[in-house]
């Protein structure tokens, strides 16, 4: 299940790298642009402990200089590390957890940071009772997305990615 829904956000989140409402010509050209390889990282497997100047205890960014709407759902417990990587269009990520809380909650906390944050929805899907968001800021590069979903004992399954865009 965690690999349906992995692929299921990569590749939305694939959908919406390329989403452009600037309307600038977005034709492929056959040698890219130069950039630097991105460069990814794994946190550590110590308990992560949310940065000094966090504004809201509830609500603490997932790493350390994450934007305002990448933060750990309030109650929510990470999985596994998270995935964290720089490239050329800025920091980005990717973390797993599960909270209490019920899929449409959790989307609508993300859809409020994100608009907050200036970001414009682009996507979401509902099926069965699983839910998934997506943002963006076509022209900052950063984005959003979230896919919540129901698993066993009543918690939510969560994984959320993001970039901050440059």
């Amino acid at each position: 299940m965690k690999r349906i829904v992995a692929v299921a956000l990569m590749a939305s989140a694939a959908g919406l790298a390329g989403c452009d409402r600037t309307g600038v010509d977005s034709t492929v050209t056959a040698e890219p642009p130069p950039a630097a390889p991105p460069t990814a990282t794994v946190a550590s497997e110590t308990p992560m402990t949310p940065p000094a100047d966090t504004a809201s205890p509830a609500a603490r960014p997932i790493v350390e200089g994450a934007p305002a709407f990448a933060v750990l759902y309030p109650g929510g417990e990470i999985e596994a590390p998270p995935t964290v990587a720089t490239s050329a269009a800025g920091p980005g990520g990717l973390v797993a957890f599960r909270t209490d809380a019920d899929p449409a909650t959790v989307v609508e906390f993300y859809r409020a940071r994100a608009e907050a944050a200036g970001l414009s929805s682009v996507m979401a899907m509902n099926m069965g009772d699983a839910r998934s968001y997506g943002a963006a800021k076509a022209d900052a590069g950063a984005n959003l997305q979230v896919v919540a979903s129901p698993v066993e004992g009543g918690q939510t399954s969560v994984q959320l990615s993001w970039s901050a865009g440059g």
